[in-house]
C-alpha cells in the first residue's frame, strides 16, 4: 500500500525547532506586510472614493448619454429631415429633367424654398444641421443655387457641405469651381478644379476636372499648366470622354508656349 509522509508534527530537534520558529517569524512577517498594504490600499480608497465613484458615474453617464442621444434625438432628427426632404427631391428632380428654362428655374426655386407645406432645402439645411440628411441639403442647394444663376449662395452651401462619401465631395468642389468661373473669378475656379480632380483618382472625375482645370488656364494665359493637365489626361486616362476632346486644346497650350 502506498504510503505518504505526514506534514506538520512536532519538531524533534533543535535545529528542527529553530528552523520552525524561523518558518513561523517569516510567515507572520509577511501577512503583516501584506495587512499594512491592504490598510493603505483601504484609506486610499477610502480617501478618494468620492473621487473614484464620481469618475465612474461620469463614464457611465457620458455613454449612456451618447446612446440615448443617439436613438432618442438624432435618428428620430434623421427620419424626420428624410421626410421633408423628399418633397425638395422630387422638385430637384423634375428640374434637371425639364427643357423649359423658366419651369426649371421654378422648380429650383421650390426645391430651395419648399412647398406643399414641406420645407425646401435650405430649411431643412438650417433645422436639420446635426444631421446627415440636414448636410446634404446644404449640396442640394448648392447644385439648385448654381442651376438657377445664384453663384454666391451655391459657394456657401457647397462649402458648408461635408460629407466622407469621396465621389460627391468630388463633385461639391468641382461645382464651387464652376460657380467661380461663373463669378469671373478664373483664378479661384482653377484651384477648385485641381483640387477636385486630385480628391479621387478614377477614369470618371479626375480626367473631368482636369479638362476643366486646362480650359481654364488657357483662359489664364496659362500654357504650361494647360499642358499639363491635357497630357495628363492624355498618358493616363485615354479611354475618358475627355482624353478624345484634348487635341486642339493642347495644340493651342503649345502654341502659346512656343
Amino acid at each position: 500500500m502506498a504510503t505518504y509522509k505526514k506534514r506538520g508534527g512536532k519538531p524533534k530537534t533543535k535545529k528542527e525547532k529553530q528552523d520552525k520558529i524561523e518558518e513561523e517569524s517569516t510567515t507572520a512577517e509577511v501577512f503583516n506586510t501584506l495587512d499594512e498594504g491592504a490598510s493603505k490600499t483601504e484609506e486610499i480608497i477610502s480617501k478618494y472614493q468620492n473621487v473614484i465613484v464620481g469618475v465612474i458615474l461620469v463614464a457611465v453617464v457620458g455613454i449612456l448619454g451618447y446612446l440615448g442621444y443617439n436613438k432618442y434625438i438624432i435618428e428620430p432628427k434623421e427620419e424626420e429631415a428624410a421626410n421633408e426632404l423628399n418633397q425638395s427631391q422630387i422638385y430637384f428632380d423634375m428640374a434637371l429633367e425639364s427643357t423649359n428654362a423658366t419651369e426649371r428655374d421654378s422648380l429650383f426655386n421650390m426645391a430651395i424654398n419648399g412647398g406643399n407645406g414641406k420645407f425646401g432645402f435650405v430649411d431643412i439645411a438650417e433645422e436639420y444641421s446635426s444631421t446627415k440628411i440636414g448636410d446634404l441639403a446644404n449640396y442640394y442647394a448648392g447644385i439648385s443655387y448654381l442651376n438657377t444663376g445664384d453663384y454666391q449662395n451655391a459657394i456657401s452651401y457647397l462649402e458648408a457641405f461635408k460629407t466622407d462619401d469621396e465621389i460627391i465631395a468630388t463633385f461639391a468642389i468641382g461645382a464651387i469651381g464652376d460657380a467661380f468661373l461663373q463669378l469671373e473669378q478664373p483664378e479661384e475656379a482653377l484651384d477648385y478644379f485641381v483640387k477636385a480632380a486630385n480628391r479621387r483618382d478614377n477614369n470618371y472625375t479626375t480626367p473631368k476636372y482636369l479638362f476643366k482645370a486646362a480650359i481654364t488656364a488657357l483662359e489664364l494665359n496659362d500654357a504650361e499648366s494647360a499642358i499639363e493637365y491635357l497630357e495628363r489626361i492624355e498618358e493616363k486616362y485615354s479611354d475618358s470622354e475627355e482624353a478624345k476632346k484634348i487635341a486642339p486644346y493642347l495644340g493651342k497650350a503649345m502654341a502659346m508656349k512656343s
